[in-house]
């Protein structure tokens, strides 16, 4: 083996040790949320994964962006085929190693080029409507510095990317056409032929070193792009397929009970029950009621916290934010997976959690938990079935049983239910009797 292919060897396995580090962490926290089985209607969660996740149906709901991303996606997917040759040709010093596929390689090599073509005019468009006309999902007060860096980042190196490898194509070509050792004419290449132009005034040494630079460029910018998608909101690119396979099937607005809240329920209503009896001595604690923090979140609200791709979509569609409260979807999910993440360095640095004295509700406030209606329309308008009202009812549980803390209307209602069997002001024996006065007895 060459150098050349030794220090591409060591690049790969040291992309892909850091990548496989960083999963781990991030598979390891998500499992630090509540137990929750979610295997039922296999059939119905396949075809729902490939229409959202693979098919991309809910982008295009909106047509401009939607049409521009499944560009993007398709891009990604299908160019990084290509990367398998790239692997090959630089661990063994081989160059494009696929070409005795002929006709079927010139299709590839085509399809490649014209998709790279696409992703960079895509990227082109994205970056103008985030930061020249500053569509005002892109600018909401969650999309501080950070958020608004990470997606122009990502566009900017997926340009870098395409025109790397539209470049490295078209200096081949040059050194093809020239019969340089070991450049062969093969693939075809309707896009980067046109770039020939600028380097055919080159000489073959020069041109060699272009067309490696380029090469070295492309694929260590893959690299690069692996380690940085798990820190990025471009998470999603892995994690949309196995969210949207465990997202909900019920009707959206079906709110889940609690089992202890059921259990109990039921224990009341059962005659034969003592009510005065004692938990077994080998018990293990009680439930908490609703979510302190993200302990208590199942592990699929978890996954979607990281499944969040910040688009704001279910902001620009939640009634509560377009009335002026203060309530965005976007920044829960967002909130939820910051605390997740600061959970997961403190693991990391103690070995087990200690107690920071922070929790999920120092970051997500009352005053946005209360002005969710529920009616779920940011589940709706996810392109990748995120659920953050499931986020927002357990933390609402939480501060209505475990801290008795309601909104003021709420609290006069329960001691309604409480005292009057219903969540009127007055007894149940003056609504019976005013059934009864108009008929309905």
């Amino acid at each position: 083996m060459s150098i050349s292919g030794i220090v591409f060897a060591l690049c790969l396995f040291a992309a892909g040790g850091l990548f496989a580090v960083k999963m781990r962490k991030i598979v390891r926290n998500i499992r630090l949320g509540r137990d929750e089985l979610i295997n039922d209607r296999p059939g119905e969660r396949w075809a729902t994964m490939a229409r959202v996740a693979l098919g991309q149906g809910k982008m295009v709901a909106r047509p401009i962006a939607g049409i521009l991303h499944v560009v993007v996606y398709a891009g990604f997917v299908i160019i990084n085929i290509e990367l398998l040759e790239i692997v090959i040709d630089g661990i063994f010093g081989t160059h494009r190693v696929f070409a005795f596929l002929g006709p079927l390689y010139d299709v590839l090599i085509a399809s490649f080029e014209v998709l790279a073509l696409g992703v960079f005019v895509a990227c082109a468009i994205f970056l103008v409507r985030r930061n020249v006309l500053r569509l005002k999902r892109f600018w909401m007060k969650e999309m501080t510095a950070w958020p608004r860096s990470d997606a122009n980042i990502i566009l900017v190196a997926e340009i870098i990317l395409m025109g790397a490898f539209l470049k490295m194509n078209a200096t081949d070509q040059v050194l093809a056409m020239r019969g340089v050792d070991p450049y062969v004419a093969v693939g075809s290449y309707p896009v980067s032929q046109f770039l020939r132009p600028f380097f055919e005034g080159y000489s073959d040494g020069a041109l060699m070193t272009f067309e490696r630079m380029f090469w070295w460029v492309h694929i260590l910018g893959i690299f690069v792009f692996l380690n940085y998608i798990p820190y990025s909101k471009h998470f999603h690119i892995l994690l949309a397929f196995p969210n949207t396979w465990y997202s909900k099937l019920k009707p959206s607005t079906q709110v889940a009970n609690m089992d202890r809240v059921t259990q109990e329920v039921k224990l009341m209503m059962d005659p034969s029950a003592d009510p005065y009896a004692a938990p077994p001595a080998d018990a293990p604690p009680p439930e908490r009621f609703g979510a302190k923090d993200v302990f208590d979140l199942s592990w699929k609200s978890l996954m979607d916290a990281y499944s969040c791709t910040e688009c704001g979509r279910c902001t620009s569609e939640c009634p509560a934010n377009l009335t002026g409260k203060l309530l965005s979807p976007r920044k829960v999910m967002m909130d939820t997976r910051d605390r997740l993440e600061e959970v997961g360095r403190n693991i990391d640095k103690n070995g087990s959690f200690q107690d920071d004295g922070r929790s999920l509700h120092d970051r997500i406030s009352e005053e946005e938990l209360w002005a969710c209606t529920t009616c779920n329309a940011c589940t709706e308008a996810c392109p990748v079935n995120i659920d953050p009202v499931g986020i927002i009812m357990d933390m609402r549980r939480y501060l209505v049983m475990e801290e008795s803390r309601t909104r003021p209307a709420l609290t006069a209602m329960f001691n309604n239910v409480e005292n009057n069997g219903a969540p009127w002001p007055f007894a149940q024996s003056e609504q019976l009797r005013w059934a009864e006065e108009e008929g309905y007895r």
